[in-house]
């Protein structure tokens, strides 16, 4: 026993020596980190600038006998509707709701569409379309600064005669776009719906512009974009509106070849 006491002793006082000399060296290890120069810190990136809130964008208003209106239901009091967006089922449902409602508040005074759209939904398009033929007035169209697919395809829908462009607008026709994914059968049928609304679409065309069909499905095979003076030749419009910068020679299309 007493053996065994004086040996543990000995291995308390190794431990606490071998502690003290490693921290020893810990410690000066620690100095000679602190004692070497310090490279100098990057300065930190500024923090990125959030842009001010915008101020939302209001309609201006006009006063009448029916007290203060925005501008669009102001025109609309005027007959005039505006298609300037995108195609979509929201704007198709707006436009076929204020159609209806222009054609019951009388039906044989005429409506003006304005167009500036670079198209959009098939089926949304075709509503407001269908619309168009399914009230009794005149729809007139107007094109000013881009009537492109499905709003070049509304453009010409107008009642004959009474279809205009302004003289700096674009005008374009193509094919429908599509694509589909999944089994072979669902790819299939996505297919023979796009040859449909492609035939369908070019039937129309080909009808209020009296150009041959066969015509319409080969310059609708890829974007064909128009000036109104092509526009007016073609059969998608009537009549150039003429501005006060009419007497101006509108260049030709360059050519890359």
């Amino acid at each position: 026993m007493k053996y065994s006491a004086l040996f543990f002793a000995f291995l308390l006082s190794a431990c606490d020596a071998f502690t003290i000399s490693t921290a020893g060296r810990a410690g000066v290890a620690r100095f000679a980190r602190m004692d070497e120069p310090q490279q100098p810190q990057p300065p930190p990136a500024p923090a990125p600038k959030t842009p001010p809130p915008r101020a939302p964008i209001a309609l201006p208003t006009v006063g009448g006998k029916d007290g203060q209106l925005d501008v669009v239901s102001r025109l609309l009091k005027d007959r005039i509707l505006m298609l300037g967006t995108d195609v979509n089922d929201e704007v198709a449902n707006v436009l076929v709701a204020q159609l209806l409602y222009l054609a019951q508040d009388d039906p044989e005074k005429d409506i003006t569409l304005y167009i500036n759209s670079p198209g959009g939904s098939v089926s949304a398009g075709m509503a407001i379309y269908d619309t168009m033929q399914f009230v009794p007035c005149d729809v007139k169209t107007v094109c000013f600064g881009m009537a492109a697919s499905m709003g070049a395809f509304l453009l010409g829908a107008g009642a004959k005669g009474k279809r205009s462009s302004l003289p700096n607008a674009r005008i374009m026709i193509h094919q429908p776009l599509g694509g589909a994914q999944g089994q072979a059968s669902d790819i299939e049928i996505q297919a023979k719906e796009i040859l449909y609304v492609k035939e369908l679409l070019s039937t129309y065309i080909a009808d209020y512009t009296d150009q041959p069909l066969e015509k319409i499905k080969e310059d609708t095979d890829r974007d064909f974009f128009m000036t109104p003076t092509e526009a007016l030749e073609y059969g998608i419009i009537d009549e150039v509106i003429k501005t006060k910068t009419s007497h101006i020679e509108m260049p030709g299309m360059p050519s890359l070849y």
